[in-house]
């Protein structure tokens, strides 16, 4: 159902009054036009969403309790945990919520709130990756300096700059989507509140939102994406340079769970937005690939670091036996 609140206007000096109709709720289409699969995915996703905070959580346990784990790449460990926990509890409960009630509206301040977190928190995901790429960087191609180059004050100015950032770059965005007039449809085209199926709703000029997401989104996303290559790029040289066999394999066990989590996050990006740019797919299985994309990646990260990474599994093993 369509929900709109009127307002009063005065043009002209006050004499001319007309209706300005705004939307006051959206309505999250989710997989409305797939209703057979709603259950089974509200117990799928539910048992996910379960794990993701469990995995995620035990990992920051772990970094806290355990002192050999108290070193700059466990820290930002510690924020991209942080990172996935928080962006699951952006969207995963209230498309639970649509899947088992079919209550599918959001009000217009809340519509607003969940697009600004979402991107800020995945903005900062994308900041955090490329600073994880540089500390790796910083570790294999300069062992000896290591600890003196990532101190704790630089790692604290590192991750609090990737929180800022991202939710800088949020802000800008949220005010330019929501400042736009809202009185076509109120259906949107998705699971959660995103910038291009709002834009898409507006009926005003769109020209500065959509320039604003390409110029300033693409200055960010290039720069931490470009960050993030350059530094595996002479990651790679420099561990191809090692002249024995278990050098190279010991160099490359430190920098390969986060290789993994980086492929995994821009590779499933990358094929969500080609997929929902193509017009040959239908819009019901775009959107569940998007809330595939939009709640595995979370859960698998802490999966990726404790089944490849000794320490981890170390730590995790010994707080679950002193629990």
């Amino acid at each position: 159902m369509r929900i709109f609140k009127k307002q009063k206007a005065l043009r002209n000096g006050g004499d001319d009054v007309h209706n300005l109709s705004t939307v006051a709720q959206f309505v999250l289409m989710g997989l409305s036009d797939l209703p057979e699969v709603r259950y089974p995915l509200f117990v799928v996703f539910a048992i996910i969403y379960q794990i993701t905070l469990v995995g995620n959580g035990a990992i920051l346990l772990a970094i806290g309790m355990e002192k050999k784990l108290h070193t700059p790449m466990y820290y930002f460990l510690a924020n991209l945990s942080l990172i996935d926990m928080f962006c699951s509890s952006t969207t995963v409960p209230k498309m639970l919520e649509n899947l088992l009630t079919e209550e599918r509206g959001i009000s217009f301040i809340g519509c607003a709130l969940q697009l600004y977190f979402l991107v800020a928190l995945m903005g900062t995901e994308v900041f955090l990756l490329a600073v994880m790429a540089y500390d790796r960087y910083v570790a294999i191609c300069f062992p000896l300096r290591y600890t003196l180059l990532m101190t704790k004050v630089l790692c604290v100015q590192l991750s609090s700059g990737t929180w800022a950032a991202g939710f800088l770059n949020s802000f800008i965005h949220t005010m330019s989507t929501f400042q736009l007039s809202f009185c076509k449809s109120n259906l949107v085209d998705q699971y959660y509140c995103d910038i291009p199926q709002i834009v898409a709703l507006s009926c005003s000029s769109t020209y500065m939102a959509e320039m604003l997401a390409l110029v300033i989104g693409g200055i960010f996303g290039i720069s931490a994406f470009l960050t993030t290559l350059i530094s595996y790029i002479y990651i790679i040289s420099s561990i191809l340079r090692i002249q024995s066999v278990e050098g190279k394999r010991k160099a490359f066990s430190t920098c390969a769970s986060h290789l993994l989590v980086v492929c995994l996050f821009y590779g499933t990006a990358i094929f969500t937005y080609m997929r929902r740019s193509s017009s040959r797919h239908s819009p019901a299985r775009d959107r569940l690939i998007s809330m595939l994309y939009g709640v595995i990646t979370p859960m698998l990260n802490p999966i990726i670091y404790s089944l490849r990474n000794t320490e981890v599994k170390g730590a995790l093993r010994k707080m679950l036996c002193c629990g």
